[in-house]
């Protein structure tokens, strides 16, 4: 294993104070318990959104940090939930009358720290749980798996809370969203978790795993290797028969990177996608493409869209400041 690191054990520390140092305008560091605050200011009676989960997804959620966005973010180590002492500081540190909104993404490490958090909050609070994962049936398991649209929910959640949303509102609202967003990803090699020190998963160099997991997860199925447009049309294909959008709805179409895939790939990915819904008279209005929920060094990437309305594409549009994401500022 090659990585720049000194040690699995200070990896993080060190990354997120580099973290802090490089966005010093935009985010504080907590390094005990962990977690990532906005500096920017706040409107009293805001309702106060905080995020996290394990770390190797980044720039998700410290990168989301920030006006019009996220106000808190708890990372945990590499793969591994956050605790509930770091829900609470940062909780603590952040509400400003308006309550606390949890997003948490559908993962039972998370669901668990950050439920075991609000129940020991004495102020109102919320989560809002990300499942956009249709790669997974609905009532499998755990269910579906949050990944790349928590990146969509937090954007126009964060724009709602910045707008002065009441905390039912919000929620309510990152509920609409998650409703309207499916995702589903593939993978063409693993990735390797430092302290595990190998790969997560084994997959020969003519193999792919459609429906992976942001952790590695297995997937839906492993087939021989395809060329990109056999990929997209199955991607987008079961993204289409979740969602089901009319002739003529707007939408938005997010191309996301699993970290080791090139932009040149990416945007082939985007214009594959596109042609596919353009072709079903879907109208794409929004699109971001880029490395946004990663998973480490794993090379591949994930389709999400997400149907629009006025409200949703306003607070898509609104200002946001973050480390991973800037516009109307």
């Amino acid at each position: 294993m090659k990585k720049l690191i000194n040690s699995v054990e200070t990896l993080l520390d060190e990354s997120l104070r580099g973290f802090a140092l490089a966005h010093a305008d935009i985010v504080r560091f907590s390094p005990d318990p962990r977690y990532l605050a906005r500096l920017a200011p706040r409107k009293p009676g805001k309702v106060a959104l905080i995020s996290g989960g394990g770390s190797g997804h980044e720039p998700l959620h410290s990168g989301f940090v920030g006006l019009g966005m996220l106000d808190a973010a708890c990372p945990g180590q590499v793969f591994t939930s956050p605790t509930p002492d770091q829900m609470l500081a940062a909780a603590m540190d952040m509400e400003n009358g308006g309550g606390i909104l949890f997003v948490v993404k559908n993962y039972a490490g998370d669901m668990m720290n950050f439920e075991i958090a609000g129940e020991m909050l004495d102020f109102p609070n919320a989560s809002l749980l990300v499942h956009d994962d249709v790669s997974i049936p609905e009532h499998q398991g755990m269910g579906r798996r949050g990944v790349a649209g928590t990146t969509i929910v937090e954007k126009i959640v964060g724009a709602a809370a910045e707008a002065g949303l009441g905390l039912d509102d919000c929620k309510a609202l990152g509920e609409r969203v998650v409703r309207a967003t499916a995702s589903m990803g593939v993978a063409l090699t693993s990735c390797t978790v430092p302290a595990l020190g190998k790969p997560t998963f084994d997959i020969a160099e003519n193999e792919i795993e459609l429906g992976v997991g942001i952790h590695g997860e297995k997937g839906r199925e492993r087939v021989g290797l395809l060329n990109a447009s056999e990929i997209v049309e199955r991607l987008a294909q079961t993204i289409n028969e979740e969602l089901k959008p009319a002739k003529g709805q707007p939408v938005l179409l997010h191309v996301n990177g699993f970290g080791a895939t090139p932009l040149i790939e990416l945007y082939l990915v985007y214009n594959l996608a596109r042609q596919y819904w353009d072709s079903r008279g879907v109208v794409v209005t929004r699109s971001l493409v880029g490395n946004f929920t990663t998973s480490l060094d794993m090379a591949g990437a994930s389709i999400t869209l997400t149907l629009l309305d006025d409200e949703l594409t306003r607070h898509w549009d609104a200002p946001v400041h973050t480390a991973a994401l800037r516009w109307g500022c």
